[in-house]
């Protein structure tokens, strides 16, 4: 997220390669982070953590599934 490195970040999780890729910037206020923000385009995304990927998916329901 942009809050520290001004770097933008893709719905993917990793930073942005080219103009060419879908970027979006997040903004967190504090340690929040608006889930609107995340799912805005997408009702799911990938995070990379270390060498594990997990799924975030908003379900039919509006809640959040995190799985490996």
């Amino acid at each position: 997220m942009s809050a520290t490195s001004g770097d933008p970040i893709s719905a993917a999780g990793k930073p942005a390669e080219s103009t060419s890729d879908a970027a979006k910037t997040l903004v967190m206020r504090g340690n929040r982070l608006d889930s609107r923000e995340l799912f805005a385009a997408e009702r799911e995304i990938i995070i990379v953590h270390g060498e594990e990927h997990y799924r975030l998916r908003l379900t039919s329901q509006n809640k959040l599934i995190l799985t490996k």
